[in-house]
């Protein structure tokens, strides 16, 4: 088992992990960064119009080793303005 070190930032906020997790692989620390970027998401919308989420991996000796970051823009197209402007 290796520890990994999940470090997220929601656009406003950045929290470094001192606690870690044990798992037995990366390919297991990286479904659970995407795992914990979903859960983000569903903590912080509806919030506004943009939305920045990201979830940065470290391994034991400090290294970050992923990033997985998930982006949402919501916007109106230009035509569409016009004509409920008018």
């Amino acid at each position: 088992m290796t520890r990994f070190f999940f470090d997220t930032h929601d656009g406003v906020r950045a929290e470094r992990d001192t606690d870690g997790v044990d798992l037995p692989n990366e390919e297991m620390a990286r479904s659970e960064a995407k795992a914990a970027l979903t859960d983000m998401a569903r903590d912080h919308l509806p919030n506004g119009n943009h939305l920045e989420l990201r979830v940065t991996i470290r391994d034991e000796a400090g290294d970050e080793i992923y990033t997985a970051s998930l982006v949402l823009d919501v916007s109106t197209p230009r035509a569409r303005r016009r004509r409920t402007d008018a």
